[in-house]
């Protein structure tokens, strides 16, 4: 309806170039509103208002203008001139019955628009070292990233998902290491373990395959491997003794040796975050390696770019980044003294090829401690020429489990971390994906494990999957009575929906495009989890308060077509957030 109504405006609107108005306004520039109170219609609009001052026209002048210009529609009652130059829209009482014929006609693709454009997006979201299992924080970048995702490209963007994998540098270094070490304890020899390790027990079925590989090819004497390391802590430097120990390792296994460790701990690890996620339903089109943006010569490109602009100077034995100049709280370091090349530069390098694609638009959705990222790498985009604002950073807040009131203590360094898959294993996908979602992805999230696993009316994914079941059920029991449902009796008939209940299914029913549309707009997903649940409500309590299967043909076809559009929605809106649809609770 809303987007009826803003077509009806711009045609309106364009009638009116060349008397009224020096140009045509953009699309994107009428906007049309529920309004707040009944007595001031369904929709108003502010068009007037704005268009104003480039009109040179007084605002109710302009307003009453636009009215008369209004094409005649079907969904249209009437529109009136108020305040300061509103426009407000009272609809016909067949409007609704449209909407509800829309549902059926339109399907699964019933809400979806062309907002976007075709505008290429790519989400780039997840992301994690593969240094080990996903933790119930990856689990909400997830859920969060995969649904934004699907709902941008409901709206008519043209999105791509990506994961970007982090398998260049010191921590892919220090897991070769953490392997090499459970292999040689397979092995036989007795070593302690570095606090700087990586010491959970997912590291053992690794080192084990390792063995399997190489039996005793790499194990080396536990006396050569420890001798004359600086101490570890808590009595030494953790980063010192872990740094020295990489090179230990290359020097006792060679070059061959710790690759051979370094890419079989890459692949599983890799293998074990795919299979993750593709049981949670999050499936990327890309996945990006570091390593071969290395390769590509992709951040060689990109430093000649920033040497060619003037945007890099020589400072310490380094090369600079003048970031500061571009929005950066400080310059940054693009090449070390020994002549590598920084995180920071694979990251501005990484994005400058994004936009090679041809993605117009970058969303990277991180943990909530990059917050200091998105200053720099936006920088490092405008100092190499492109618009800052091309880039999107939304920063995912942390998720706290609690069992029984308790919060359940998580420290990754430890490896006292719960991982996404137990987190899946304990509660099913579907409450995964949307608790995850009941909240604003910039707020802290708190995950109730046994409200997640009830089978009650408070738990809200079961609440909103009961509304869809029950539906099922309705139309079980009709064909039970050896009856039918007409659907285009059912919708020709739908004036009849005029109970108060029937009123408020309806007029949620329409909102669900609107709700989309706002929730990409706001990259904001947890919007359509808070439609469902009211949409579930005013479902629920129209099923208690009356009959649907009546014996009056016209009004039971009207209903059964109401309830079978409600299901419908349900279907859609949970689809898109990957959550399942069941037939049956």
């Amino acid at each position: 309806m809303k987007q009826q109504l803003e077509q009806l405006l711009l045609t309106a609107l364009n009638k009116l170039v060349g008397s009224l108005l020096p140009e045509a306004p953009a699309a994107s520039a009428v906007v049309v509103e529920r309004t707040r109170e009944a007595q001031h219609g369904d929709f108003a609009t502010n068009v007037a208002l704005r268009l104003a001052k480039p009109a040179k026209r007084n605002p109710r002048e302009l307003a009453q203008a636009i009215v008369a210009a209004l094409p005649v529609s079907q969904l249209v009652a009437r529109t009136e001139v108020a305040g300061a130059g509103f426009i407000n829209f009272f609809l016909t009482a067949d409007a609704y019955a449209l909407e509800l014929a829309s549902i059926h006609e339109l399907g699964e693709r019933y809400g979806c628009s062309n907002l976007g454009q075709g505008q290429r997006v790519l989400v780039e979201f997840v992301s994690a070292n593969p240094t080990g299992p996903l933790h119930v924080g990856h689990g909400r970048q997830a859920a969060y990233g995969a649904t934004l995702a699907n709902i941008l490209a409901a709206v008519g963007f043209d999105v791509a998902r990506e994961y970007y994998i982090n398998d260049a540098g010191r921590q892919m270094d220090i897991l070769a290491v953490s392997v090499w070490l459970r292999y040689l304890e397979l092995c036989g020899e007795e070593l302690p373990f570095p606090a700087n390790g990586y010491r959970g027990d997912y590291v053992r079925p690794v080192a084990q395959k390792l063995q399997s590989r190489l039996i005793e090819k790499l194990r080396r004497p536990a006396a050569a491997v420890l001798a004359n390391l600086p101490a570890d802590a808590p009595v030494g430097d953790k980063e010192a003794y872990i740094d020295a120990l990489i090179e230990r390792t290359r020097q006792l296994i060679g070059a061959d040796g710790f690759r051979e460790v370094l890419e079989l701990s890459l692949q599983e690890m890799l293998a074990d975050i795919r299979e993750d996620l593709e049981q949670f339903g999050v499936v990327f089109d890309r996945w990006y390696s570091e390593r071969a943006l290395g390769c590509s010569g992709a951040i060689d490109r990109a430093l000649a770019r920033l040497e060619a602009q003037g945007r890099l100077y020589r400072q310490y034995g380094a090369v600079w980044l003048r970031a500061s100049e571009f929005g950066d709280e400080k310059d940054r370091v693009v090449v070390r003294e020994n002549g590598q090349k920084t995180y920071f530069a694979s990251d501005i390098a990484y994005h400058l090829e994004k936009r090679d694609r041809g993605f117009e638009r970058l969303i990277d959705v991180l943990g909530a401690d990059h917050h200091g990222y998105i200053a720099r790498v936006r920088a490092g985009l405008v100092a190499m020429g492109e618009p800052g604002e091309c880039l999107e950073v939304n920063l995912i807040q942390f998720v706290s489990l609690f069992r029984g009131g308790e919060k359940i203590p998580m420290g990754k360094r430890e490896a006292q971390f719960v991982t996404l898959r137990q987190l899946r294993e304990e509660v099913g996908n579907d409450a995964c994906r949307f608790f995850y979602l009941m909240r604003s992805h910039d707020q802290p999230l708190d995950f109730d494990l046994e409200l997640a696993k009830s089978r009650t009316n408070e738990n809200p994914v079961y609440y909103i999957q009961y509304a869809h079941a029950r539906v099922a059920s309705v139309m079980k029991q009709l064909a039970a009575r050896g009856l039918s449902f007409d659907r285009g009796a059912g919708l020709a008939s739908a004036t009849l929906l005029v109970d108060a209940h029937e009123q408020a299914v309806l007029n949620s029913l329409a909102r669900f495009a609107e709700v989309l549309e706002q929730a990409a707009v706001n990259r904001a997903p947890h919007a359509l989890v808070h439609y469902l649940r009211e949409l579930a409500n005013v479902f629920h309590t129209y099923y208690n308060a009356e009959q649907f299967i009546v014996s009056e043909p016209q009004l039971r076809n009207a209903r059964l077509a109401l309830v079978l559009g409600v299901q419908q929605v349900i279907r859609n809106g949970l689809i898109l957030l990957g959550v399942s649809a069941p037939q049956s609770m």
